[in-house]
């Protein structure tokens, strides 16, 4: 009996101390609250202020400071931005540089094809008793130059003015794939 007693009294007094406790408690968050709603209330107003309404009321001072946080806040975006397209051409020319080595690759096996295909037509002609000269189709060009054309000034002696020769163009390329300067003379002959 004497332990339910105490079991009574410890409940008691514990049920005692929180609601005496409990006006001191709700006042802490009462508290809390106005502090909470005050700052949410700052912190809208800023908002308003960054997004440019409700700007007539502020300062000079205000306004000095507001425009200092704007430039801050461009600075960290503009830089954001920078490293993220830095990034982005980094990962573009790592990609274009393993193209460019898939693409050597590529060629380096067509020359291979191309070598070996000739090789093997030139064998068969030889099988068949035919030089590789006397053939009737010319062997296949393995790797092709491009072709350079010079700037080189010719003098006719057909009477044409010099004022005629500059306006003729020098590189133009007839169906035989020579510059022009290389067949004029023969044509004119």
């Amino acid at each position: 009996m004497e332990r339910i007693l105490e079991r009574y009294e410890r409940c008691s007094y514990a049920e005692k101390a929180l609601v005496a406790s409990e006006p001191e408690l709700q006042g802490r968050w009462c508290d809390e609250y106005g502090r909470l709603k005050a700052r949410l209330e700052a912190l809208q107003k800023s908002q308003r202020h960054l997004m440019g309404d409700e700007l007539d009321m502020l300062s000079v001072k205000e306004l000095q400071q507001l425009e200092q946080q704007l430039e801050n806040a461009l600075k960290h975006i503009r830089a954001r931005k920078n490293k993220l397209l830095f990034d982005s051409i980094t990962e573009l020319q790592e990609k274009e540089r393993e193209l460019q080595e898939y693409n050597r690759d590529l060629q380096k096996k067509i020359i291979e094809k191309e070598k070996t295909k000739a090789l093997t037509q030139q064998a068969q002609q030889e099988q068949q008793g035919q030089p590789h000269a006397g053939s009737s189709s010319p062997p296949p060009i393995l790797v092709q130059e491009p072709v350079r054309s010079l700037n080189m000034r010719i003098h006719q002696a057909n009477g044409s003015s010099e004022e005629e020769e500059a306006t003729r163009p020098l590189t133009s390329v007839n169906s035989s794939g020579l510059p022009a300067w290389m067949i004029r003379p023969v044509m004119e002959r």
